[in-house]
């Protein structure tokens, strides 16, 4: 029986933040605050709704993570909004250090953490590819043999020699996926880097991360709130809940896991100041700050019942045409249904709007939903930009008391949505 070579080591580690403090804040910000004090301006860097500078609170990101991986693993990290997976993901590529405990890694890593993470806007797409193989510890030699296939696997063939300034979101993902994929690395880390891609994409990449596993044996840590792509890559799942590992074993008992703790951190009155989604922009022109059920002690509605609340929106920048997106999701993260706010809204900088909401639950079948909640608005090209999202914002449980049927409804046969009672107009002899 071969010897199981372990890949990644996490001993007893921790993370700590000191908010606000020199430390929790790059000497770019330090300098931007001095200078905004001698001006007598309000503070650059402050956060959305925050007045004073958070000098002095720590807040334990990570608490006492233990675990190890084996080579060939896939390796799923799931948790809420909050709980720790990217600042685990960014010890383990080393954008950091722990407080307490140790790392180990053995073999190169290739780490896609964000979209177009390690990307120079001003070089072209295959400028980037030989620079991101050298951060990686690749020779230009052993780049030079695999960029054939890592250009017709990003399906940017016909824009490689442009800048990426130029490149939109999608392929901004596609390249920096391809990138990761091919170069010669034994572990690779990846936060979500499926959000924007296009869906024939995401399934290309998960067959890539699948033979990476299987047939190459590489190490694989993802993170993702799509359960229907954890179930299909991973074999085994971590579930962590503010900041502690609370299971490490098989997948589907890790997905119920986390929706129990979902819904049980679920609650009537959210807040979603330190919420986003990692695929947004790094600069915040608008933030979704609260959103409140209103009418509900607790959240669950019955069949075709409105589902009301209030969300709380807050501008950095003047805004003239903010619309509202709210996704229902099943409990594995498919989408279920949607709605959009027909209306644009305006929006002055530093002001705050509370938008009083109805969405109509018609035809949802009893169960638990999860709510991705965006703001966006529309660009001077015609298209949408996203703002803010947030996933899961909220949670809600249908029950059907009222509307009862005959017979048990069969959710993974016919869906999560019930059309208007199907009806016999009449009857004839066939002859």
């Amino acid at each position: 029986m071969a010897e199981k070579q372990i890949m990644v080591k996490i001993d007893h580690v921790s993370k700590e933040y000191r908010l606000g403090a020199i430390g929790g804040t790059t000497l770019r910000e330090d300098l931007e605050r001095f200078h905004a004090k001698i001006r007598k301006k309000e503070d650059p860097t402050l956060k959305i709704g925050q007045k004073t500078p958070e000098y002095g609170k720590r807040f334990m990101a990570l608490k006492d993570i233990s675990f190890e991986v084996e080579k060939g693993e896939a390796v799923g990290i799931i948790g809420h909004n909050g709980a720790g997976k990217s600042t685990l993901l960014k010890l383990l590529s080393r954008v950091t250090a722990p407080t307490k405990g140790s790392i180990g890694m053995n073999g190169r890593v290739a780490s896609m953490l964000e979209v177009g993470t390690g990307f120079h806007p001003e070089l072209t797409g295959r400028e980037n590819i030989y620079m991101n193989g050298a951060i990686l510890g690749m020779s230009r030699a052993e780049i030079g043999e695999k960029l054939d296939q890592i250009i017709a696997f990003s399906e940017c063939g016909e824009f490689i020699d442009t800048p990426v300034k130029r490149y939109s979101s999608g392929m901004y993902v596609k390249l920096a996926f391809s990138v990761a994929a091919h170069l010669d690395s034994e572990i690779m880390i990846m936060d979500e880097v499926l959000a924007v891609g296009d869906m024939k994409f995401q399934q290309k990449c998960l067959g890539r991360m699948g033979k990476a596993a299987n047939s190459e044996e590489k190490t694989i840590l993802y993170v993702s709130h799509n359960m229907n792509t954890i179930r299909q890559l991973c074999n085994r799942c971590l579930v962590l809940d503010h900041g502690g590992l609370i299971f490490d074993g098989g997948v589907e008992r890790a997905i119920d896991l986390y929706m129990d703790t979902a819904v049980k951190n679920g609650s009537v009155d959210i807040d979603l100041k330190n919420k986003r989604m990692a695929h947004l922009p790094p600069v915040i022109k608008a933030k979704m700050t609260h959103v409140h059920l209103v009418d509900k002690q607790v959240p669950v509605y019955e069949f075709e019942e409105k589902l009301k609340f209030d969300l709380s929106v807050e501008a950095k920048t003047n805004i003239s045409n903010l619309s509202v997106r709210a996704e229902i999701r099943s409990a594995d993260g498919g989408s279920v249904a949607a709605g959009i706010l027909q209306e644009f809204t305006s929006f002055f900088a530093g002001r705050s709007k509370i938008l009083e909401m109805e969405l109509l639950l018609r035809g949802l079948v009893p169960g638990k939903y999860f709510v991705l909640l965006v703001i966006y608005n529309v660009n001077e090209m015609g298209t949408y930009d996203d703002l803010d999202a947030v996933f899961p914002a909220f949670t809600f449980e249908i029950q059907d008391s009222k509307h009862a049927l005959k017979i048990n409804w069969n959710v993974n046969a016919w869906g999560k949505i019930r059309l208007d009672d199907l009806k016999c107009v009449g009857e004839r002899d066939d002859s």
